[in-house]
């Protein structure tokens, strides 16, 4: 494989990609990105690009946000109208994780016979009504070559019958949480920060819509906010400002405006523990050597939970304030690989013929 597209559209997927685009590039294999636009706000795309020296994308289809089936359906009609205007099809289309950017480039790709690549295989939350599971299982099954973080989700599409083009190569978030960590630091003026990064606080990201969207999940843990004797600093999608207008904020909770990849890790290295709903931030909070409290009754990323590095209790007040007395109770150890799964992925691509 020479000629690989890869479609990017969320937030996390520019940071995996920046590890991996750097590793195909060095095996000579050329690369192409298409922007799906599903994350459209300047600090939580544009600006990824600029930090992490990524190739800007040769099309940005500007999707927006909208309900999952016309968001998807968008994307889908798109890329493949992008693909078939193309001289000659790519040997291959990449995608990361689950988000509606995954699905709409795997089916564009398979119903074009582009064989498909799928970072992030084999992740199961077992919840057919996250629409991330749905987009995961369903690409996981079109897919010809599928990169595993762990054994895990190897045996995982073990069990589903899928044992063909499967490898284990760790995670490529964290080569990006090890290469752009120190960055982070020289690249950041903390004065610049929204929290005094010397002083004890609280990271938090809440943005799945079975939180943002249900007023009684999110009061539960706005609570539970409310009984930390800490600063809690909360970085905001764009999409859920509006909402929290309506709601009773605690005092101590500091709302602030999306942060760039290299504030984040800054925030979260220097934060004393973290509340999220986010998968990325779970995995990224463990290798910080935070301890985790998610506001999800599962994850898929169960390595984290040994020990309580990271504790699952749903957006419920009491089991929140709970948690959040919890400390881990085994050492730390390296999970998801040695950080070099982005290495890996591109010797796997360059050796298909």
């Amino acid at each position: 494989m020479k000629h690989i597209v890869t479609i990017l559209g969320a937030r996390p997927q520019f940071v995996k990609a920046a590890v991996v685009s750097k590793a195909l590039k060095d095996r000579g294999i050329k690369e192409e990105i298409l922007h799906t636009g599903q994350h459209y706000d300047h600090a939580m795309s544009d600006v990824f690009f600029e930090q992490l020296n990524i190739d800007p994308p040769v099309k940005n289809f500007n999707i927006g946000s909208g309900k999952h089936g016309e968001q998807t359906g968008k994307m889908l009609a798109e890329i493949e109208k992008w693909l078939l205007d193309q001289p000659q099809l790519p040997d291959a289309l990449m995608v990361y994780g689950d988000t509606n950017s995954t699905i709409a480039g795997a089916l564009a790709a398979s119903k074009l016979h582009v064989p498909v690549i799928h970072v992030e295989a084999g992740l199961r939350s077992f919840n057919r009504k996250m629409p991330e599971e749905v987009n995961r299982v369903l690409t996981d099954h079109i897919s010809d070559l599928l990169f595993c973080s762990s054994e895990i989700g190897v045996n995982q599409l073990e069990k589903e019958g899928v044992n063909k083009g499967v490898h284990n190569v760790g995670d490529v978030m964290y080569d990006a949480v090890l290469t752009f960590s120190e960055i982070a630091k020289e690249k950041v003026n903390p004065a610049n920060l929204p929290v005094n990064i010397d002083e004890p606080f609280y990271l938090m990201t809440v943005h799945r819509p079975s939180n943002t969207d249900d007023p009684q999940n999110m009061a539960a843990i706005l609570e539970a906010v409310g009984s930390i004797d800490k600063t809690v600093l909360w970085p905001v999608h764009p999409r859920n400002k509006k909402r929290l207008q309506e709601m009773k904020l605690p005092q101590n909770l500091l709302i602030t405006d999306p942060v760039s990849y290299f504030e984040m890790l800054l925030l979260l290295k220097s934060c004393t523990k973290v509340i999220t709903d986010s998968g990325g931030l779970q995995k990224e909070a463990y290798w910080m050597e935070k301890p985790c409290v998610t506001v999800r009754e599962e994850t898929e990323w169960v390595e984290t939970l040994e020990g309580g590095w990271n504790q699952l209790t749903g957006p419920n007040a009491e089991k929140i304030i709970h948690a959040l007395k919890n400390e881990p109770t085994t050492d730390w150890k390296p999970v998801y690989g040695d950080g070099k799964a982005s290495e890996k992925i591109a010797e796997v691509i360059g050796s298909q013929s």
